[in-house]
């Protein structure tokens, strides 16, 4: 099936389960105090192939997922759907790992990724490597999103899967998943991207000129847009809203925005490892940045303006500039591209 029929398809059952959806997301708010006791996690982390080929009724725990102040980490979640050699291709070690948080619904946008930022060869002499982490799809619709999902990856081999509910306040999980999976199969990486898809991405700048694959190894490097002196906001009606009964201090540490930033991949590592004696959180980059805080290391300044987070008008000379853009949408990307691959344009890149 190609990808704009399951589009199709996805347009449709997206639009008959949408309310049905919001009745039962509703639902599992208002009944989270006795969501943690019914999380399970699978007899097996791991299927046998790179595909979820297993029954529906083993992921019946799926309509079920913590309260955003209950995440469970460390947690044996499974991945069901994975590449487990995906490291070991002829190229050799990447240089650049990008783990793109995504939607199980969102196959136009992966699409669109792929024909744009994402396409793993943009940069040459360098070995990049793409994976779309993802959960599970809400329960309405999950049989036959699930099969257009092991569809795409079949034609594409880059998904990862994880065994919980995608939703937002997961993305923490998302995160750490992701960076387990490199821990596991892909721990010699130089540099993991944590990138959004809803973003324009330079990758050749983000290579060249901030990562600069010809300088000296940098263990403790983790950079992006910076943010210093910000709280928590303490108003429920906030999207990122934080109770004092899960973070006490009134300021954050440093940290990057969430909607893309790099980690070495030694550092990457001990995020990892200090974030399993933390509390996890669901503001993914704040909790990023309480485990750097405890390994004492701080984010380093990106060249000014290399990453930022909020929309600016496409240019072809100033994107060339710039690492990464907030706030682009899959459309937008595939029409600003052709333009942005055009070379007979002579702009200064510092």
């Amino acid at each position: 099936m190609k990808l704009s029929r399951r589009r199709l398809v996805m347009g449709t059952l997206l639009g008959t389960a949408f309310g049905a959806l919001l009745i039962l997301l509703v639902g599992q708010f208002v009944d989270f105090q006795t969501l943690s006791s019914d999380l399970k996690p699978l007899v097996s982390t791991e299927p046998a192939g790179g595909s979820l080929s297993l029954p529906l009724r083993k992921f019946e725990w799926k309509t079920r997922t913590p309260h955003p102040w209950e995440l469970k980490y460390p947690y044996p979640y499974p991945f069901l759907v994975t590449h487990p050699n995906k490291c070991k291709g002829p190229r050799g070690a990447p240089f650049l790992l990008m783990l793109v948080m995504t939607r199980p619904q969102d196959v136009g946008i992966r699409q669109a990724i792929r024909q744009t930022w994402g396409n793993e060869t943009l940069v040459p002499g360098v070995v990049i490597l793409r994976l779309f982490v993802l959960g599970l799809p809400q329960p309405l619709f999950a049989e036959k999103l699930q099969a257009l999902l092991e569809e795409e990856d079949r034609e594409h081999g880059d998904l990862l899967q994880v065994g919980f509910l995608d939703t937002y306040h997961n993305l923490t999980l998302k995160v750490l998943m992701g960076l387990e999976w490199m821990a596991r199969y892909c721990p010699s990486v130089q540099y993991v991207l944590k990138v959004d898809s809803d973003v324009f991405l330079n990758p050749s700048f983000l290579v060249r000129q901030v990562l600069q694959p010809n300088g000296p190894p940098r263990p403790n490097f983790t950079t992006g847009y910076i943010y210093t002196n910000t709280g928590p906001l303490r108003n429920p009606a906030f999207k990122w809203y934080m109770p004092p009964e899960l973070y006490l201090q009134d300021k954050y540490p440093p940290y990057c925005g969430g909607p893309g930033y790099v980690l070495s991949g030694s550092l990457a590592l001990r995020v990892l490892a200090v974030a399993q004696t933390l509390k996890a959180i669901y503001l993914e980059d704040v909790f990023v940045g309480l485990c750097l805080q405890r390994l004492g290391v701080k984010p380093t300044p990106s060249s000014p303006e290399a990453f930022l987070m909020f929309r600016l008008q496409y240019e072809h000379c100033a994107f060339h500039r710039l690492a990464l853009v907030h706030h682009f949408q899959s459309q937008e990307l595939l029409q600003i591209w052709p333009d942005f691959q055009r070379v007979n344009r002579t702009c200064n890149v510092a």
